[in-house]
């Protein structure tokens, strides 16, 4: 383990060939060295390794299998594995391969007994490192298959073209991509330009969610980096943008503003007042109203709204109780089933039977997938490998101070780990990004199965899988969204965050992402995920519960007179200090005073859904996307007396801009 956590393959693949010559003269018939490809985590530094392996590989020696070599092969499981209590009895599958297209290679004989020092001296010799630091481009060509010449930033002699004759070019670059940023060159498509961060840019998730010190010893040397760091997968890409120079410096507005647009797709910052708009007074939202919150609905009211088939009876009314006081703890495994569409709430008991079997046997089926796979396929898989690896990584370490995850070998962290593996062969695209296991964890907690928490667990992540792509689409809108509505709420505290670089948001970024999994005790998690999964009142409800924690924040803030490192300090000791019941209280209140405003901007109306006529919102819309269509360039401007703001369209959202 010690070793492990010095040097770390990110990435592993072999068949990765180099086209040779014996001779310089290139008169001898050209050979392949195949090797093994490695990118390597050695004490913080990303290095990438190149080693030809034992046989130097003739084409004319290349073998092709093709489809009349197909066989069948029986798997079955180990009849000595070790069950659960938890785990209920799991049926047996017999799956088939076709084995079609298997390349083989056949040894490079020698005679006289020159193989071993001329075969020693030809692997050392195409042998190579480097530091992706070191690294300035990489050229993508293809030519039946995939190569890739490289470039360093200062060498005068070139790297050997790597021949992909196999794949597994495009899981490399993903991997790079991990730790660096890859651009296509404006003049050449098939350029890609290198660039990446210092040493502190790799901080890996958990430093940020797991360690409250991570902040506070970073803070003050990359507070931009502290704040979006590490997020793997979700956040590497934008370490550059943020950086900015080795030493940190206090940006002015307007340079902040540069950097957010280049990360941020079409978000368009106005820094000077545009002529032709009309300027609406300031905006009263009026009294905030005073709302009552209930106790859980027990099981006694559930089985109250099921009627003698087991359908269940007055869905709205029931989801504005579960909104209003959440679930006893007795009933969240059946009621979690049907706020998160695993069961249509018009189904009878005995369909929900039908259905339980069939889910039952398209998530073992896919189970089967990764579970049938040897150790000698995994090692020529390096995104199932990498995915596994991560997954192992985050479940030891996922709330293992519950008691349903505790101690050693537990049969919890077994589930945890084969529901995100399986999910890997679900989602193939998505795959598994750090974080994930926090969603599903208070899922498991509750289910205590297997099957019933990973489709309630593909339900939660259709409403977050933008959260969790490369291209971050949906934290982007969330924060935009997020800071429209704290615009409007306060625009004097919006103006000082302004002041003090913070008028983005980004210290909320782990809220948005993971749902204040790491900012509330884990009962208070479940309590607010089952309120928000009613869909009510609103669409992004999620979004003023952020504003109203931000509100009671506020005074502090300004009256402390902190500053963008103080800010994120603060935020950041707000977990596990926070109360559910309180901030939904205020959550509510904000709700019905922006309900009740009779001059609200259209895009908050857009944000919210209050532009649209439906029984019960769509539970956790993050794409900003409004369900009803509007002109998609009209603008407006608001003012609350401090500054104009104007409304332009992002993704087909409305968004208010600070002018």
């Amino acid at each position: 383990m010690a070793a492990d956590s010095l040097s770390k393959v990110i990435y592993e693949h072999e068949g990765v060939f180099i086209h040779s010559n014996v001779d310089d003269d290139s008169t001898e018939q050209e050979l392949l060295l195949s090797g093994s490809l490695r990118i390597v985590d050695k004490d913080g530094e990303i290095i990438v390794e190149y080693r030809p392996l034992e046989d130097t590989v003739d084409p004319s020696s290349m073998l092709c299998a093709g489809k009349d070599s197909s066989s069948v092969v029986e798997w079955a499981q180990c009849s000595g594995e070790k069950t659960h209590q938890l785990l209920e009895s799991q049926h047996s599958y017999e799956t088939e391969w076709d084995m079609i297209n298997a390349v083989t290679f056949k040894k490079k004989t020698f005679t006289n007994g020159e193989g071993a020092l001329n075969h020693s001296n030809e692997r050392s010799r195409w042998s190579f490192t480097f530091n992706i630091c070191d690294l300035k481009s990489i050229t993508k060509k293809e030519e039946g298959w995939t190569y890739l010449v490289f470039k360093l930033k200062e060498s005068f002699t070139s790297l050997p073209v790597l021949h992909f004759h196999q794949g597994g070019s495009t899981e490399f670059l993903d991997s790079l991509r991990r730790y660096a940023l890859l651009s296509e060159s404006p003049d050449d498509d098939t350029h890609l330009l290198v660039s990446t961060p210092n040493k502190a840019l790799s901080q890996s998730f958990e430093n940020l969610l797991d360690d409250n010190n991570f902040g506070l010893i970073h803070l003050k040397k990359d507070p931009y980096v502290t704040t979006l760091g590490g997020f793997s997968k979700v956040t590497n890409y934008i370490f550059d943008a943020f950086r900015g120079t080795e030493e940190q410096h206090q940006r002015p507005p307007e340079e902040v503003a540069d950097l957010l647009g280049e990360v941020i797709p079409g978000l368009e910052i106005n820094q000077q007042e545009e002529p032709g708009f009309e300027v609406i007074t300031r905006i009263d939202l009026g009294a905030r109203p005073e709302v009552q919150r209930r106790e859980p609905l027990s099981a006694e009211q559930w089985a109250e709204y099921q009627d003698p088939e087991g359908r269940v009876l007055n869905v709205p009314h029931l989801k504005q109780i579960i909104f209003k006081g959440g679930l006893c703890h007795a009933v969240r495994k059946e009621a979690w089933k049907f706020l998160l569409c695993h069961f249509p709430w018009d189904s009878t008991l005995e369909e929900r039977k039908a259905l339980q079997r069939v889910k039952t046997d398209e998530y073992f089926r896919m189970k089967l997938q990764w579970k049938s796979v040897s150790e000698e396929q995994e090692r020529r898989n390096s995104r199932l490998r990498d995915y596994r690896s991560l997954i192992e990584k985050d479940v030891n370490r996922t709330d293992r101070n519950n008691r349903f995850y505790e101690g050693i070998d537990n049969p919890g962290l077994a589930l945890l780990h084969d529901i995100l593996m399986t999910y890997c062969m679900y989602d193939f695209d998505l795959g598994y990004v750090q974080g994930m296991s926090d969603l599903l964890s208070p899922i498991l907690y509750v289910m205590e199965n297997e099957v019933d928490a990973f489709w309630c667990f593909v339900s939660f992540m259709d409403q977050m899988h933008q959260n969790f792509e490369e291209q971050m689409q949906g934290m982007k809108t969330q924060l935009i969204q997020l800071s429209t509505l704290l615009r409007l709420l306060d625009l004097a505290f919006w103006n000082y965050l302004e002041s003090q670089d913070s008028g983005y948001l980004y210290f909320c970024f782990r809220w948005l992402l993971i749902r204040f999994k790491r900012e509330l005790s884990f009962q208070d998690v479940l309590r607010f995920w089952e309120v928000m999964w009613t869909g009510l009142p609103c669409q992004n409800f999620h979004l003023l519960v952020c504003c109203a924690i931000l509100d009671s924040e506020k005074h502090k803030i300004m009256e402390e007179n902190y500053g963008f490192n103080e800010i994120l300090k603060h935020i950041n000791e707000l977990s596990m200090k926070l109360d559910i019941e309180e901030i939904l209280h205020k959550a509510e209140g904000i709700y019905l005073q922006m309900k009740g405003c009779k001059e609200l901007p259209h895009s908050i109306s857009d944000i919210l859904g209050f532009n649209i006529e439906t029984e019960a919102p769509r539970i956790g819309v993050t794409q900003g996307s409004p369900l009803s269509p509007r002109p998609s360039q009209r603008q407006e401007v608001f003012s609350n007396g401090h500054g104009h703001l104007q409304e332009t369209s992002y993704n087909g959202c409305k968004v208010a801009f600070i002018s």
